[in-house]
């Protein structure tokens, strides 16, 4: 019985919500999933629904989720062991008054010193072997460098430095790893982000469409 996937799209149109949510359902019926795509955050309204999915994939940045549309996610993920995966601000910036949102996620998106156009690496975790990264090479992008309040249970696979190198450091003080590329647990449910994503191209690129591949199908097993 093929898996089923269920991509809710919205929100800023400046992360390209349609066209993020369009490459995702493309990856997922790659893999043999049955996906639905929605343009309504009434789509998770549907209880029965949502809770049959294994896979929920929101791509929605800011905005505003009611209390009866996001406990059915949460349910979802928690209750039934629905996965839910996703990147950039379409899953970790979504609903900034929803607190229950980030402790499902596993962060928030607080700044992007340097904004759009800055040069960085992500680095894999090689003491932290995972199937989502194995034999994946460190990359560089030019995008956003996502600064993530990041609860401290993730399981992270990948990083970036803070600050880089010659880029405006927007009061970036004290040098740290910031997560790029986790998962976590969320009761039943797994739980996997990518900070990369600002627009359709990054997610396009080699490294990080695979990632996504990857972290899809480990999300719904």
């Amino acid at each position: 019985m093929a898996k089923k996937a269920l991509i809710v799209w919205g929100g800023w149109d400046g992360h390209e919500p349609e066209a993020v949510a369009d490459l995702f359902a493309e990856i997922l019926r790659a893999e043999q999933f049955e996906v639905k795509v929605s343009d309504t955050l009434d789509a998770f309204l549907d209880v029965d629904f949502v809770k049959s999915q294994n896979l929920i994939v929101p791509v929605w940045t800011m905005g505003s989720i009611t209390g009866e549309q996001s406990a059915s996610v949460t349910s979802a993920v928690a209750e039934h062991g629905v996965g839910i995966a996703g990147a950039h601000g379409g899953m970790c910036d979504s609903f900034r008054n929803d607190t229950e949102w980030q402790f499902m996620t596993g962060s928030q998106w607080v700044s992007h010193p340097g904004n759009d156009g800055l040069r960085y690496y992500v680095h894999f975790d090689r003491t932290n072997p995972h199937e989502i990264s194995a034999g994946l090479p460190d990359f560089e992008v030019v995008s956003e460098q996502y600064y993530l309040h990041v609860d401290p249970g993730v399981n992270t696979l990948a990083y970036c430095n803070f600050p880089t190198p010659g880029a405006p450091g927007r009061h970036v003080q004290n040098p740290c790893r910031m997560p790029q590329v986790y998962t976590k647990s969320y009761g039943a449910g797994r739980v996997f982000y990518n900070a990369l994503g600002h627009q359709r191209v990054v997610l396009e690129a080699e490294v990080p469409r695979e990632l996504m591949r990857r972290g899809f199908l480990w999300a719904a097993s």
